[in-house]
């Protein structure tokens, strides 16, 4: 399978020479996409509760919403923050998962206990260690943490499996999520490689925190639901948080594994063989083994 060209000189002449996907780096797609078109929360929040989470996804309070958007963008604020201070690891060997889904259940357990009046203090620390584990697994897949663009797409992560009102079946998949945030992205990037503080309120900032935002509402949301069904408990609470982080574990796993191959073979390339995973063509017989 052709996926990519690269160059080959000889003399003064140049040509372009087809390459191939291997076959591991093919099935690291295969398994990318898989973990990005089905993210499967509700079905993880589901488990832990015997019960479905979508039932009762509209018993949420009133104003729960707003309550659930001012938290989520403070937790995104203060995740952007710590991203552009403190994410560097020389650390090697494999991304520490088990590790921060212990550190998020136990953050979790006061969510299970107190429910949304916890939100404004349980949910900062658990995007921060979320966003700490998404970094472990973007060093994993060879990023480099000091790199602007690297933690922001560390960030973009939070973005990932969930819906906006405004979504249908052909806007809510992995790319589709990325091109919506390729401005915001590109921009924070430019201003943030300029400076070394985040200026409060700055425009370009507002709006990336803001397009994440609105995705990670709804992930959060499910996540709300489902510790304060009655008497889940402490114990209940950190379960939930353990799925909850396990939810974006797998999403950085897909995105990081995705940006991987992208800067092998090319965005658009992997692009293109994504969509065709994605709508079940079996090419896995042309790839070169």
């Amino acid at each position: 399978m052709d996926t990519g060209k690269v160059e080959h000189r000889a003399g003064e002449d140049s040509v372009m020479v087809p390459m191939v996907m291997t076959s591991e780096d093919w099935a690291d797609l295969q398994g990318a996409v898989a973990l990005l078109e089905n993210p499967g929360l509700v079905a993880r929040l589901s488990d832990v509760l015997g019960k479905p989470v979508d039932i009762v996804l509209d018993k949420l309070p009133a104003g729960a919403s707003s309550r659930i958007d001012g938290a989520t963008r403070r937790a995104l604020g203060a995740a952007l923050s710590l991203a552009l201070s403190t994410l560097s690891s020389s650390r090697g060997g494999k991304a520490r998962d088990r590790f921060h889904r212990i550190a998020a259940g136990t953050a979790g357990a006061a969510g299970g206990a107190f429910g949304l009046a916890s939100l404004a203090v349980e949910l900062p620390m658990t995007t921060t260690i979320i966003l700490r584990s998404v970094a472990d697994v973007a060093r994993s897949e060879g990023e480099n943490l000091r790199s602007v663009e690297t933690r922001l797409a560390c960030l973009e992560v939070f973005a990932l499996g969930g819906r906006t009102s405004a979504d249908d079946a052909a806007e809510s998949g992995y790319f589709a999520v990325r091109t919506a945030l390729a401005q915001a992205v590109n921009e924070a990037a430019r201003y943030l490689s300029r400076r070394t503080t985040i200026e409060k309120g700055a425009p370009v900032i507002a709006r990336l925190v803001a397009g994440i935002a609105s995705r990670f509402n709804t992930v959060v949301a499910e996540k709300i639901v489902a510790q304060g069904v009655p008497v889940i408990g402490a114990v209940g609470g950190a379960a939930v948080n353990v799925a909850f982080t396990r939810h974006f574990q797998s999403m950085a796993r897909g995105h990081l594994v995705v940006r991987r191959l992208e800067r092998i073979y090319g965005e658009a390339v992997i692009r293109e063989e994504y969509g065709r995973i994605s709508r079940g063509e079996d090419l896995a017989k042309e790839v070169r083994s």
